[in-house]
């Protein structure tokens, strides 16, 4: 099998798999009990808590662990609207959002909130421009996605965190994609909150990563215990957070390397491919994109059944996000890039990762094309 879509998950790294192991045999303890098994539980959380801190450029006191990046998303939009109740609240957000992002804002808006959408042009990049034309004096929350889950493009989060620098303007980032992949520095970028998603950098499912600068309030996700600073009560997974903290550090230790890498296997994909079908189209930017994911429409095919007979060569990749592959629906993303239905429809998404070899490429191109002429030919 070949696995091309990196960008749904990524298989566990050998390394994380074995940090983890222990802490679902022997060290089984809960993290809150007081004795030796407990309290060896409560160092591994801790460890793992500033290794992702050091990853992004944050305090360990900053990092909240969470089930997922989903679920730090709904966090941290529904938090706001809590947190300013009483107030007119107006929040700012991308058209091209994780449906995490786009359904916690659907459901605020039916409760009274005011959301603006910026919309992106055909490289699928947000204007700081429009944002900075979109801020009202209500304006409470920016929520600007890092990297693009569809089409790999990277956004101008630091220009949007310089923007709302000395206003009065919480600033989110769903940094999913990129933490793990290219460099993210919370500091720098000038967020309030980022999230993140273990199981995209090859740790374990189940995990994932909120950070919220200090001094920053955000009312409780979960009422009961003391854990995660009060804010998240519940026995902690211990042993995928320890796979989050082995592998962000392994990743970081990686990056430069496998971003290098990476970059060569996609360029070498789209070119394979335009050799033998010269219509195939990029989506997004060519150059602010992820370093293993690319975007490609096949004008006069359905994407879906080129994935289905990649699927039988024993090649995944994806027509869309996971969270929304199986619907009917056109990509929200393709069709905010200004692609029709069917230009849309047309669309595959591959994804390479750290276990994909060069020998992979060959092959999904090959079998890329094959299947592209043989759908073709039985239209």
């Amino acid at each position: 099998m070949i696995y091309a879509d990196n960008a749904a998950t990524t298989r566990i790294s050998d390394t994380a798999f074995a940090k983890m192991l222990p802490f679902l045999r022997e060290q089984y303890g809960n993290a809150s009990s007081q004795y030796s098994l407990g309290v060896k539980a409560k160092k591994a959380v801790e460890h793992a808590r500033h290794q992702v801190a050091i990853a992004i450029g944050a305090d360990a006191s900053e990092i909240i662990f969470t089930s997922s990046g989903s679920e730090a998303n709904s966090w941290v939009i529904r938090g706001i609207a809590e947190k300013f109740h009483n107030k007119p609240i107006h929040v700012i957000t991308s058209s091209i959002e994780h449906h995490s992002v786009l359904n916690a804002f659907l459901t605020l808006e039916r409760s009274g909130v005011e959301v603006t959408y910026i919309t992106v042009g055909k490289n699928g990049l947000v204007e700081v421009a429009d944002i900075k034309a979109a801020i009202k004096p209500h304006t409470r929350l920016v929520s600007i996605m890092f990297a693009n889950n569809e089409i790999g493009t990277i956004q101008p989060i630091a220009e949007v965190g310089q923007l709302l620098k000395g206003k009065d303007i919480l600033f989110h980032t769903d940094a999913v994609q990129a933490v793990g992949h290219i460099p993210v520095d919370v500091s720098r970028l000038g967020v309030d909150f980022l999230t993140a998603s273990a199981h995209k950098f090859y740790g374990a499912k189940g995990t994932g990563i909120l950070y919220k600068r200090s001094g920053i309030e955000l009312v409780p996700l979960v009422f009961g215990g003391k854990q995660e600073h009060g804010l998240r009560a519940g026995t902690e997974n211990v042993a995928g957070i320890v796979s989050a903290g082995c592998a962000i550090e392994e990743s970081i230790e990686l990056m430069a390397n496998e971003a290098k890498r990476l970059r060569k296997m996609v360029e070498d994909t789209i070119e394979g491919i335009k050799e033998k079908i010269p219509s195939v189209r990029v989506n997004g930017d060519v150059f602010h994109r992820l370093p293993g994911t690319v975007n490609l429409c096949f004008n006069g095919i359905s994407g879906e059944s080129l994935m289905h007979l990649l699927d039988l060569k024993g090649i995944c990749v994806s027509t869309s996000s996971a969270c929304t592959a199986g619907r009917d629906n056109p990509s929200h993303v393709l069709l905010a890039l200004g692609l029709s239905e069917q230009e849309a429809r047309s669309a595959i998404r591959i994804s390479y990762g750290r276990y994909n070899t060069t020998a992979e490429v060959e092959k999904v191109i090959i079998e890329i094309c094959n299947a592209y002429f043989k759908i073709l030919g039985n239209c």
